[in-house]
């Protein structure tokens, strides 16, 4: 089931699929132009010409790939017939060589010293830090409150991530963290899509400068809760302390760098992710109020106390909205892998050296997948009994990737945006300040503006809800 372009255009591959061609580039810069102007509309019109459509990313040969079976393959197949790209100097400066950029043997051996610490054993001893951290915010709003809630939602994560992977409450200065990672995702976005990406490592732009000072405040902070962990106790619950006690198959620990890029990663993972998430959600929820009550229903109906983890999966509409949401505003909007000799996609032998790029924004949103693809609906997931589920093709919902390299930390960015709204949405809603709110690529998809709302309690809230 494929969307066609035009027989007159396209070359046939042998089992009948088509590579379609994109639309005309300029010199040197091929469609880097077009795509750095709105890289989510780009990959919108690609998948419009067809499921395999041909187009330049400065003068590299690049593809993209729209469609679920064949967005399986390019990520089942990453460390084996595709492999995974640098991401540029500015990707880099920030992660360094962690989990998500490291390739071959180092990237399994940091795999297997990582995944033990985001196991769902784990994610449920840092289910009730979640849900207090949402408890602690959830008593100092108030109705009719004015609250930023880009601002509240950072907060929260933040002092999530901190208290899981560092085990303190608070970072030295939260504010300063706070401030460097919004600079580095804006400059990791404008270097990606912007002339930066053809530029060698080694030419300074100010951009690069700004994101190695915001590096330079991160990496500092990390250090300072790295060296108090290694002189105290290590037999702690927190990831951090977990990641400085693994030891790799000869024995080995993580070396400081390697734990400095791995702390940071999961830094991302557990903070910038689900906060943008909860953002999206909130937006989400606003403007569909039908949804605000299904949710607050089974809040209701589910939930005794403030929820923990043996309720997350009691929780099914809940899910849904967050699922819902990642669909529509997914964290990480694109993923891409490089074709090594004897690459094959649909049938389709692949060039070596080929960039195959698929985009969960332009998936996502593809009607062949989802009916009303624009509309903001929780219970195509099922999650209620008065509607049937959807046939979700696997692959057709992939915002946290896929095969070897699924994100590791799935469950806890899961578990936290569940727990943190169950808490939240039990108690109040947010009226958002009208106006459009348009997603910004960057290292994550965030809102291109602050987003202010009112708090307004839940006046038909029950006083106690017994199981």
């Amino acid at each position: 089931m494929t969307t066609q372009a035009g027989p007159a255009a396209a070359e046939r591959a042998t089992d009948g699929q088509k590579i379609v061609p994109g639309p005309r580039g300029v010199p040197l810069l091929g469609n880097l132009p077009e795509f750095g102007k709105d890289p989510l509309a780009f990959f919108e019109r690609l998948r419009e010409r067809g499921d395999f459509v041909s187009w330049r990313f400065g003068r590299g040969r690049a593809l993209f790939i729209a469609h679920p079976e064949t967005i399986g393959e390019l990520l089942t197949e990453v460390e084996r017939t595709f492999d995974q790209p640098d991401l540029g100097i500015a990707f880099r400066t920030l992660l360094g060589n962690g989990v998500v950029v490291a390739k071959g043997a180092d990237w399994r051996r940091k795999r297997s010293l990582v995944q033990p610490s985001v196991r769902p054993k784990q994610v449920r001893s840092y289910a009730a830090t979640m849900a207090e951290c949402a408890v602690a915010l959830a008593d100092r709003w108030s109705d009719g409150q004015r609250v930023d809630v880009k601002k509240e939602m950072a907060a929260l994560t933040q002092l999530i991530a901190v208290r899981t992977i560092f085990g303190v409450d608070t970072a030295a200065d939260a504010d300063a963290i706070g401030r460097a990672m919004d600079i580095a995702q804006k400059e990791i976005g404008a270097e990606f899509s912007g002339i930066g990406a053809l530029l060698p490592d080694w030419v300074p732009t100010p951009g690069r400068a700004r994101i190695k000072r915001a590096t330079a405040v991160i990496d500092a902070e990390v250090s300072r809760v790295v060296a108090r962990h290694r002189d105290g106790d290590t037999d702690r619950p927190d990831l951090l302390s977990r990641l400085l006690a693994a030891r790799d198959e000869t024995g080995a620990h993580l070396s400081d760098q390697e734990i400095r890029d791995e702390t940071v990663t999961l830094y991302i993972g557990g903070h910038e992710t689900t906060s943008s998430t909860l953002v999206w959600a909130w937006h989400l929820l606003s403007h569909n109020p039908r949804v605000g009550a299904a949710l607050t229903e089974e809040l209701d109906r589910v939930l005794g106390d403030e929820p923990g983890f043996d309720d997350y999966a009691r929780l099914t509409y809940t899910q849904a909205v967050v699922k819902e949401t990642l669909r529509l505003y997914p964290t990480i909007w694109l993923l891409t892998g490089i074709a090594r000799e004897g690459a094959v996609l649909g049938g389709m032998p692949i060039p070596s050296g080929t960039r195959v790029w698929s985009s969960q924004w332009a998936t996502h949103r593809d009607a062949r997948w989802f009916t009303d693809p624009e509309e903001f609906r929780p219970e195509r997931w099922g999650a209620t009994g008065g509607e049937v589920p959807e046939e979700i093709p696997e692959y057709a919902w992939f915002p946290f990737g896929g095969g070897p390299r699924v994100c590791l930390g799935t469950r806890f960015a899961m578990v936290e945006a569940v727990l943190v709204l169950a808490v939240l949405a039990r108690r109040f809603r947010l009226e958002l300040d009208p106006g459009e709110i348009r997603p910004v690529p960057s290292l994550t998809l965030q809102p291109d503006r602050e987003v202010f709302a009112t708090v307004r309690a839940r006046a038909d809230r029950p006083t106690r809800n017994a199981r």
